[in-house]
């Protein structure tokens, strides 16, 4: 698409013999809100101006004495390969109009001028060039894209082993690198036990989770699922990571914190890029916070009547929409009680038959392993879902995070 600043930012060049109506249209044209405007009264050197700047528009008078505005398109003619002017001719002769219209101009300007006219004329005439060169461009990317799929496919199949054998030892270091943005090691806070896993299906994952102490005496825990997988999955939770850890540090308020990493993504990430993440922040006493951005509820279980309880909001996905607002919702963890927070691919996990695991299990597995602590939940849903997938491949990563206070 072509923006308005894209047409008041196209470079212009004025060509007339007359040095008045050189500065009128000059003056005309910056009055309408264009910044670069060039002139000369030298129809020779109109060539050698366009070599060098590339103008978008030039605005040319035909009748010159040494060379004619006929002449000084024939001149751009040999520049422009596919034979497209970006002439507007200056006459006031309507004989010459449809001459030049002929000659490869893209439209007229009559004397005397008509500020209205040239605005409009000069307008229409650029947002069409502007949206050809655009077209132009998009036409080569996309045939450089094509050959280099064309040599991509080449490369495959003439792949050797050992090239191959290369191949999976990068796989293996973005392997490395994406579980670099894991904890190295699960912290440990005042009355809780904190347990995590993480399972991606391919070598780079869109999953990740991580923990921070606030400068309040509280604790922050979030669980994130990045859209999509790979490697542009990972690097989009290293920003995402990244900023909420600087956001945390310098504001624990979760909800400004999240509005502004929100902001962050709908400036930076790719229009099909959105993440959903469960966020919590505890206090050493059992009372919370947490949002749920677009993610899957997480579950409570409580140790004194042993029920299941959900933890949801109707926050929006981060990355999508850029005025999008976040606020926390409370809740508090008894002695005892689990929390368990989880990706959709622990509940999308599916068997040889193509059965999602579903929430029923994940539910039963909370039942039977909480009451048992945060280190049984974790073994319990590791177990459940190797005995429930028997080794079929999955479409997405597997990632949850148990929460235990234990007192």
């Amino acid at each position: 698409m072509v923006s308005s600043d894209d047409i008041l930012n196209a470079a212009i060049l004025v060509v007339d013999d007359s040095e008045t109506n050189v500065h009128l249209l000059e003056g005309m044209l910056r009055v309408a809100g264009y910044v670069l405007v060039h002139s000369t009264t030298d129809p020779k050197a109109v060539c050698g101006m366009h070599r060098q700047n590339g103008y978008s528009l030039i605005l040319l008078d035909l009748q010159m004495p040494g060379m004619d505005g006929f002449e000084v398109m024939e001149g751009l003619k040999e520049m422009e390969p596919e034979g497209y002017l970006p002439v507007v001719v200056i006459t006031a002769q309507p004989g010459h109009k449809l001459r030049a219209l002929g000659a490869g101009a893209r439209d007229f300007v009559s004397k005397p001028f008509d500020l209205a006219e040239l605005r409009a004329r000069v307008h229409n005439v650029l947002e069409v060039r502007l949206l050809h060169l655009e077209a132009k461009r998009y036409s080569e990317a996309l045939e450089e894209t094509v050959r280099e799929l064309e040599a991509s496919r080449e490369v495959v199949r003439r792949q050797t082993l050992a090239e191959r054998e290369v191949r999976e030892r990068e796989l293996a270091l973005a392997q490395e690198t994406q579980e670099s943005l894991l904890p190295r090691r699960l912290p440990e806070f005042e009355n809780f036990r904190v347990r995590a896993f993480n399972s991606p299906t391919r070598y780079v994952g869109g999953d990740f989770y991580d923990f921070m102490p606030l400068p309040t005496g509280e604790w922050m825990g979030v669980l994130a699922d990045v859209a999509g997988k790979g490697m542009p999955a990972a690097l989009l939770s290293s920003m995402v990571l990244g900023a909420l850890s600087l956001e945390f540090r310098a504001r624990p308020e979760p909800g400004e914190a999240l509005s502004r990493v929100n902001q962050l993504l709908c400036e930076k990430s790719l229009l099909s890029q959105f993440v959903t993440l469960f966020l919590f922040v505890l206090q050493p006493s059992g009372d919370g916070r947490f949002i749920s951005a677009g993610h899957n509820p997480a579950f409570v279980f409580r140790a004194a009547t042993g029920r299941t309880e959900a933890l949801e909001s109707d926050a929006c996905v981060l990355g999508v929409f850029e005025t999008a607002s976040y606020e926390a919702r409370t809740f508090q963890l008894g002695a005892g009680d689990v929390l368990v927070v989880y990706s959709d691919g622990v509940t999308d996990a599916e068997n040889p038959l193509h059965e999602a695991f579903g929430e029923r299990r994940l539910l039963e597995v909370i039942r039977r392993a909480a009451p048992r602590g945060s280190e049984a939940v974790r073994a319990a849903f590791v177990n459940a879902i190797e005995e429930f997938t028997e080794g079929a491949p999955q479409t997405d990563d597997v990632t949850f995070v148990v929460v235990e206070r234990y007192r």
